[in-house]
């Protein structure tokens, strides 16, 4: 007869040789689902099957549900908001980090959160413990298992008015750090020029030959280095419009789908190769110009508009929440400046930074309209 001990030694191994654990129907992503009646969203697993009644309103902007997510609930004619996590556990009350009136979106299983008493920020685990405590001015969402954090910096509003009166701020002054998610520092006085890819990280004892990196001096040493986006476009753009450029080397580095702004339909989309075809010599005589030595142009990064870039096909380049994730793929603006004696005007080529390299994905031309 097999006592107590024997029956859970033995499911312990059964659940080590079949490769799975208790916790098996907690894995993968829950989606959000709406009930028409009611408007009110639940999550449902990756077969179907309803884990979460519908009971949370709008407030939740997160399509799926990994780890720990952001939720209002009607209850009792109460108003309560917290973080939600997959064992049901409800933590930080009245504690959520909000951005433009949106709550945080969970990022690499991790959550940010802020004091309601002291306005400070930290950051939450799936499990819904505290794993950076709030005492940071900001921080960015976890990225490669790093956040950067702003610490004693001040609210500045654009007017110069109160912070408590302007819903948009910037902070100044402090000291930014690089930490990790268990809130150790790597990097003192953390000042990138441009975004970094946080993923990109090299160790040395000496700054980075490679000029496409920035180099930071880390607290135990150290020399840290990460990918510059900007300086990797930079040098992949003089190579790829180097002239010439043919019809066949743009529609290499083009996305396969161009969008395009025509009168009266507003932002279209067609094949490259057929877009391409109607409209090469316009283009190709655009991007020449960045070749030229007086070429005035500059280049500002962003991310995905969801509103125009939607589709399974973009999935991979929002969060669950719909929101781009530049700090992976950047979108680059080109801005060619162009002027005349009566007008000045500006041409716009836009480039997504993918798995397979940059491509062109977007343009406005101002004079000479698209065909």
């Amino acid at each position: 007869m097999i006592d107590k001990n024997m029956k859970r030694i033995f499911l312990i191994f059964f659940f080590i040789l079949g490769g799975c654990s208790p916790n098996t129907p907690e894995d993968g992503s829950w989606t959000a689902f709406w009930n028409d009646d009611a408007g009110l969203m639940g999550f449902k697993d990756q077969n179907g099957k309803i884990r979460i009644e519908p009971r949370y309103t709008g407030f939740t902007t997160a399509k799926k549900f990994d780890s720990i997510v952001a939720v209002m609930e009607e209850k009792d004619g109460r108003t309560e908001i917290y973080y939600l996590t997959k064992s049901g556990k409800k933590v930080g009350r009245d504690h959520i980090y909000l951005f433009d009136n949106g709550p945080d979106c969970e990022s690499e299983g991790f959550i940010r959160f802020r004091d309601k008493k002291t306005g400070l920020a930290g950051l939450l685990n799936g499990k819904g413990e505290m794993v950076v405590p709030a005492q940071y001015n900001d921080l960015t969402n976890v990225r490669s298992g790093r956040v950067i954090a702003l610490k004693g910096a001040r609210k500045k509003c654009p007017a110069g008015g109160m912070p408590a009166d302007c819903d948009h701020f910037s902070w100044v002054g402090g000291m930014a750090y690089l930490i990790d998610t268990r809130n150790r520092i790597i990097i003192e006085n953390f000042k990138p020029n441009a975004n970094l890819d946080l993923s990109s990280l090299k160790t040395g004892d000496a700054p980075a030959r490679d000029a496409k990196r920035q180099s930071f001096r880390g607290v135990d040493g150290r020399v840290y280095s990460f990918l510059d986006y900007e300086k990797e476009f930079r040098a992949w753009l003089d190579t790829a419009v180097q002239n010439p450029l043919s019809r066949e080397k743009l529609i290499a580095i083009s996305y396969k789908n161009i969008y395009f702004w025509k009168e009266p339909d507003g932002w279209t989309t067609e094949a490259s190769r057929t877009f391409m075809n109607r409209n090469f010599k316009i283009i190709q005589n655009r991007l020449s110009e960045l070749t030229k030595q007086n070429s005035d142009y500059f280049i500002a990064s962003g991310g995905l508009n969801p509103f125009i870039y939607n589709g399974a096909e973009f999935d991979a380049y929002y969060n669950h929440c719909g929101e781009p994730k530049e700090w992976q793929y950047p979108v680059m603006d080109v801005v060619v400046n162009h002027k005349t004696k009566s007008d000045s005007y500006q041409d716009h080529f836009e480039f997504l930074r993918t798995d397979n390299g940059y491509r062109l994905i977007s343009m406005t031309v101002r004079s000479g309209p698209l065909q």
